[in-house]
């Protein structure tokens, strides 16, 4: 295929709401050694690119500018250490930025195939979320079979990947969400019970459904406004994972004692500040555990709308708003 000198992609004018984002044109990247060259079909949206936009989650150095974190299309061009990839082959990649665009470089190491049967959206809605559930329940939460996780915000993109990928593993996964008809989604995604916060209490509502034992692991991104109680929903050697602060991150009044007597851990990360060899870790661990399970049919992501690519505007005032279930995804080509 031969690659145009320029392409569209979707340009911020400073930070702010949606109406910030433009369509603009600009050279097509060159990949660097160990990069690859991607002709975008679709692109996933995802909080941290709400977060760019409003100015609160700035790129990190020598990354594109451009909104995006994840894709799914085909190479088109390699750098000069790749050796496992070769342009013409379909992939789905976890993006250092760049894929508002029709052509994207990521790292071969966090470059994976599309599972069988997947097309182009179904693709590029995997490594935002596969990458940080795996890393954040499996590897630093440790959830293991015959363990229980509770996931907060259990309708978005990343609760239901986590709810999904726990009741696979063998775990019991109880969701929180906002609606009574999020709360059944949980449900029918694999959660044992769904508890909407709005209407009940979810420390009241773990101890009861848990015999007053706790849960093992705690899968959160409010932030400090669940703090205490997410520490109290935690049975004895639990473990609290931390992936954002929506409502906030400082917390008063923190008393550690619970943290001794229970043996408890808190802990958390985020993906972007990475390497490319850590995330390449995570790459190979999807790859060995988690994609024979998609290949089969089973734990793959939920579509909740597509959009165009000059509808990048649309697609964040939905995220923005809260009111889907599962992923939002930007149709860049076919």
């Amino acid at each position: 295929m031969t690659v145009p000198q320029s392409m569209t992609f979707v340009a911020t004018d400073g930070a702010g709401g949606p109406e910030v984002m433009r369509l603009a044109t600009g050279p097509v990247p060159a990949p660097k050694p160990d990069e690859v060259l991607i002709r975008v079909q679709a692109a996933g949206v995802n909080r941290p690119d709400v977060a760019q936009r409003q100015g609160a989650y700035p790129p990190p150095p020598n990354a594109s500018p451009i909104l995006g974190l994840e894709v799914a299309g085909e190479v088109v061009a390699v750098g000069a250490q790749v050796r496992g990839l070769k342009p013409g082959e379909r992939v789905c990649a976890l993006t250092n930025g760049g894929a508002y665009a029709e052509y994207c470089v990521a790292p071969e190491a966090q470059c994976l195939p599309w599972p069988d049967g997947y097309d182009a959206p179904r693709a590029a809605a995997l490594p935002e979320n596969y990458f940080t559930v795996w890393a954040n329940v499996f590897m630093h939460g440790r959830l293991a079979r015959g363990e229980s996780l509770l996931v907060h915000g259990g309708s978005s993109g990343i609760g239901v990947t986590a709810i999904q990928l726990a009741e696979a593993f063998g775990a019991t996964v109880y969701a929180t969400a906002g609606s009574d008809e999020k709360v059944a989604a949980c449900q029918k995604f694999g959660a044992a019970a769904g508890i909407n916060y709005r209407t009940e209490d979810f420390l009241d509502a773990i101890k009861r459904l848990t015999d007053g034992r706790g849960v093992d692991v705690v899968l959160d991104m409010v932030g400090a406004p669940y703090f205490h109680r997410n520490l109290r929903c935690l049975a004895m050697d639990g473990r609290l994972v931390q992936i954002a602060f929506l409502q906030g991150s400082k917390v008063e009044n923190f008393d550690l004692m619970p943290v001794m007597t229970r043996r408890l851990t808190i802990t958390g990360s985020t993906m972007r500040p990475r390497t490319t060899a850590q995330k390449g870790e995570i790459a190979d661990a999807l790859r060995e555990n988690v994609w024979p399970v998609l290949s089969h049919g089973r734990c793959g992501p939920s579509i909740f709308a597509t959009f165009p690519l000059a509808e990048a505007q649309a697609a964040h005032a939905l995220m923005e708003s809260s009111a889907h279930v599962g992923k939002i995804m930007l149709r860049v080509a076919d």
